[in-house]
This record gives C-alpha cells, sequence and structure tokens, in this order.
C-alpha cells in the first residue's frame, strides 16, 4: 500500500558549497557541501517535524544529483517523484560566508539544469492526491516555461480534488523575463493557492500595495483564505478570510549567522501548524520561532528543528 503524504512540493534542488572563512567566493579554498533549494528547505523542515514529505523535481545522473537523492533519503523524504535526467546535468551554486548578519553572496550555476526541464509530464495525478496539502513557490515557477504550467496544472488538480494549497512568492527577479512577467504569473499561482506568504518588499512588488493591510485585502478579494506577510525584524501580519488579523512579534536573535532560509522555516513553521489544526496566531509565532533558529547557524536547512528541537508543549 502506497504511503499516505502530508504534503508535496515541487522545486529545484542543488548541490551548495558554502564558503568557511570569509571574503571573496574567488579567493575562498575551502568549502563544505551541502544541499539547497528553497522548496527542499521546507520539505526537509517539514520532514524533521514528523510530516510525510514527498518532493518532486528532476535531477542530472550525476554526482550532485546522487547527492542530492541522498540527502532526501537522510531526512526521510519521499522521492517517488523524482526523474533522474540523463540529457541534463544538477545545479550548484557557490555561498560566501557572510560576517555580522550581513546577506551572504551566491552564485548559481543552474541554467539548463535538469529540474529547469520539469513539465506536466512530471505531474502524476496518482501520487499528487495522496497527500493532502501542496506546498509551491515562485522559484520552480521561473525556472522555465514548462516547469511553470507544471506547478499551474498542479494547483489547479489539487484544487479540484479538495487539496489545501501553501505559496510562497521567494521572489527571484532574475530568473524572469520581466518584472511584469513575474508579477502576472505569480499572482495566478498565489490566487490558486489558500495560504499566502510573501515577506512585505515581495507583497508590495507583486500587489502594488504598500501596507501587510493592503498586501493582504488584494489577495483576500481574489479568494485566498489566509495572508501571512513576514515584516523582517518586526515579525509577520496575518489576516484572514474570515476578518482575523495581527501581529505577531519576531524573536530576538542575538547572534545572526545566515539569513537564507529563513523565509523557508517561517513557512515550515505556519504550514504544519495549520495542518494541525492549531490557529493562526499560533501557525504565525511557530514561523517566527523556526524562522529565527534558521538565521543562527550556517547552512540553507541546518537550523530547521525537530519536533523535540522545536520544544513545544
Amino acid at each position: 500500500m502506497k504511503q499516505v503524504l502530508d504534503v508535496i512540493t515541487i522545486g529545484e534542488a542543488m548541490a551548495m558549497f558554502v564558503a568557511q572563512n570569509t571574503g571573496e567566493l574567488h579567493q575562498v579554498d575551502r568549502f563544505i557541501k551541502r544541499v539547497a533549494g528553497a522548496e527542499l528547505n521546507v520539505a526537509i523542515g517539514l520532514a524533521r517535524l514528523g510530516l510525510n514529505v514527498s518532493w518532486v523535481s528532476r535531477v542530472g545522473t550525476d554526482s550532485f544529483g546522487q547527492f542530492v537523492l541522498d540527502s532526501l533519503q537522510q531526512e526521510g523524504i519521499n522521492r517517488e517523484g523524482v526523474t533522474m535526467d540523463e540529457r541534463y546535468p544538477t545545479g550548484f551554486q557557490l555561498k560566501s560566508k557572510a560576517e555580522n548578519g550581513t546577506d551572504p553572496i551566491v552564485e548559481y550555476f543552474r541554467k539548463g539544469s535538469a529540474a529547469s526541464h520539469l513539465s506536466r509530464e512530471d505531474f502524476t495525478l496518482s501520487h499528487f492526491a495522496r497527500a493532502r496539502h501542496l506546498h509551491l513557490s515562485g522559484v520552480a515557477a521561473g525556472l522555465s516555461d514548462s516547469a511553470y504550467a507544471l506547478l499551474d496544472h498542479a494547483a489547479s488538480e489539487m484544487k479540484r480534488e479538495g487539496k489545501t494549497i501553501s505559496f510562497d512568492p521567494n521572489l527571484r527577479p532574475v530568473l524572469w523575463r520581466s518584472e511584469s512577467e513575474m508579477r502576472e504569473k505569480l499572482n495566478r499561482l498565489a490566487c490558486k493557492a489558500d495560504w499566502v506568504l510573501p515577506g512585505l518588499k515581495e507583497g508590495s512588488i507583486l500587489t502594488g500595495e504598500r501596507t501587510p493591510e493592503g498586501i493582504a485585502e488584494f489577495y483576500l478579494s481574489r479568494g485566498v483564505k489566509a495572508v501571512i506577510i513576514k515584516t523582517g525584524a518586526d515579525g509577520a501580519w496575518y489576516q484572514s478570510q474570515d476578518g482575523e488579523r495581527g501581529a505577531v512579534a519576531a524573536l530576538k536573535v542575538e547572534n545572526v549567522v545566515d539569513t537564507v532560509g529563513a523565509g523557508d522555516g517561517f513557512a515550515v513553521g505556519v504550514i504544519s501548524a495549520l495542518l494541525e489544526g492549531k490557529t493562526l496566531p499560533q501557525a504565525v509565532t511557530r514561523g517566527n520561532k523556526i524562522g529565527s533558529l534558521a538565521i543562527q547557524v550556517q547552512g540553507d536547512s541546518e537550523g530547521l528543528p525537530t519536533r523535540e528541537a522545536l520544544g513545544e508543549a
């Protein structure tokens, strides 16, 4: 009997080489190999909290691809939806070691990657329908026209199946032909979701609104059930179709090590809590907590906690 899934997500994973000393990337001579990818970070975080998660993608038949597969197995993530593609390589990236909480420099080598060739052929209803929730992000949406078509189709089919959907815009303007195309296509995906999780700046770019309330109203008026907006050092703002709204303060972090992955950690907290039936304020509180844990260690997913480490009652 096939495993029942809690969450299914679609995205690209890359091998990531993290600098072990500060300075310009071309001067660094020591790196640690990790796995990276926004949607994979979320999958890892949810799996560590005990949810059954499937990650759908393509990787090359190369050492990086095998490294990704090994990482999935180590984290207990279902990989039935992963295709080994003999034609195209697995992408990789270099990441600098940042100081004083500044954002690291990241250089991507992903053009023409196996994951950029994701398409509607990678959607199998029998596999997706085993999950009760679909999580999508704007990173995978921007990989290629065919990858976007897959996400759009998956959202429509899962909605038809009565599943819940979350969407994190995760803006990567460099992946898009224009800002207007990015805005139009990502808003189309967002409006198919139940829960939309933009950052304040992202929400402003996508909606033209400047306030959390304005951004929330934009999506709620288009059928989204809840909008949770990351407001940086202030924490997060939430608003629901039912009229529930409010702010949840951020947790103070004394030593910020690596800011990459904070938004993915926030998504892990919100999605896991809502799937457990917790209230929206409780979900946002967990999102803030996991986001704060993610930025205290080097690496995109290394700070994502197990259920025990989360320490909730």
